[in-house]
């Protein structure tokens, strides 16, 4: 297949506010080059929607019939999505015509690993069908359902998008390994040859940025400034590092909210922030120490390479040399919505976008639903 044109769009689950929108021109295998990157705003009403949804999908837990307000937000967001793709494809002087596909990841609400004797469960809003209407392109969404639905942990999917960025950079040799801060961390590791591993190594910037919100002290701890001034607690965070997560076997995944804020319960401002910094980048280590060869350097994707204290933390800690996605020539806010280009391709084309070793799938597997 020639390289198309893809959008992909991807809304993390820190809820910072905006739309992640990237062009990609690739045939779902390799990278031709990548397009124009934009952060879309949401309007306040939309992120308070998402906030008060996110919160009463936590209540509901997979149990009984789905909140209302959930039916309010997807259209509203799917919406605001379609629109955030429109103008970008307009700025990057392209027509809608010109794209082959969107991929729309949607706004994950919920996420339940599987367990032994249970399969996982996941919740992604977004219409795709509304989506395509709105557009009159193709549009691939739904990307997590089939995987979760045979077994698998229906994250994380980046791994493949991951591998093709490892191989633009010839880090083929299983040393270079790719690092993920967004509300939870993912690794993806690759040998160069037929070993391709991915998980969720522990949280990222979620805990961090509740615990400053609930200090009314902002978003989010800008430029690591509130965990440089302070002192990580050692004994606080030793014990924290002994959570049967980040010893478990791969595959796993893990929920935005399955490691909280209240990690630093009693702390000041400043200690709390270097402590729950300490605890993401500690689990980075601990995660690094399951793979089949260590790796020597991580190229850090997202939102929490910004943190100055983080990228700090993953040498002292982490034990390994990390560097920001710009260092190597990629574009580390744009990765994850140029993945679900890549991944849309892929569905359109009908190839696997999940494995054994990447998401526990029972067998490679194709994944995603397309309205077209």
């Amino acid at each position: 297949m020639e390289p198309i044109w893809a959008v992909g769009l991807m809304t993390g689950t820190v809820l910072d506010g905006y739309i992640d929108v990237a062009l990609l021109r690739t045939d779902g295998e390799t990278i031709e080059r990548f397009g124009d990157y934009t952060l879309a705003p949401y309007p306040q009403s939309i992120r308070s929607l998402l906030e008060e949804t996110l919160a009463q999908a936590r209540k509901w837990n997979f149990d009984g019939p789905e909140p209302e307000i959930f039916a309010e937000a997807e259209d509203a967001l799917t919406r605001a999505q379609s629109a955030a793709v429109a103008d970008l494809v307009k700025s990057a002087g392209l027509e809608l015509d010109d794209i082959g596909v969107v991929g729309f990841h949607g706004q994950s609400v919920l996420h339940r690993a599987p367990q032994t004797g249970r399969i996982g469960a996941t919740r992604q809003l977004g219409n795709g069908a509304l989506m395509h209407q709105l557009l009159g392109v193709p549009v691939a969404y739904d990307f997590r359902s089939t995987d979760v639905r045979a077994g698998g942990q229906g994250a994380p999917l980046a791994a493949l998008y991951h591998k093709a960025l490892l191989t633009m950079i010839d880090a083929t040799d299983g040393k270079t390994a790719v690092l993920n801060l967004g509300g939870v961390a993912n690794v993806t590791w690759w040998d160069g040859a037929d070993r391709l591993i991915a998980f969720d190594a522990g949280p990222a910037n979620a805990p961090i940025n509740d615990f400053v919100k609930a200090l009314g002290l902002g978003d989010m701890d800008h430029n690591g400034a509130m965990a440089l001034r302070g002192k990580v607690d050692e004994e606080r965070l030793a014990k924290l590092l002994t959570h049967p997560y980040l010893s478990a076997p791969y595959p796993k995944s893990l929920d935005r909210f399955d490691f909280l804020a209240s990690m630093a319960d009693g702390l000041g401002a400043d200690d709390g922030a270097a402590t729950l910094t300490g605890f993401t980048t500690g689990a980075v280590g601990k995660a690094l120490d399951l793979l089949p060869e260590r790796p020597e350097k991580l190229v850090v994707c997202g939102g929490g390479r910004h943190n100055p204290a983080i990228m700090e933390m993953l040498g002292s800690r982490a034990g390994v040399t990390a560097v920001p996605a710009e260092t190597v020539g990629w574009r580390g806010d744009a990765v994850e919505a140029e993945c679900f280009a890549f991944l849309a391709v892929r569905v359109m084309r009908g190839l696997p976008i999940s494995f054994p070793t990447t998401t526990g799938a029972p067998h490679p597997l194709t994944g995603g639903q397309l309205a077209a």
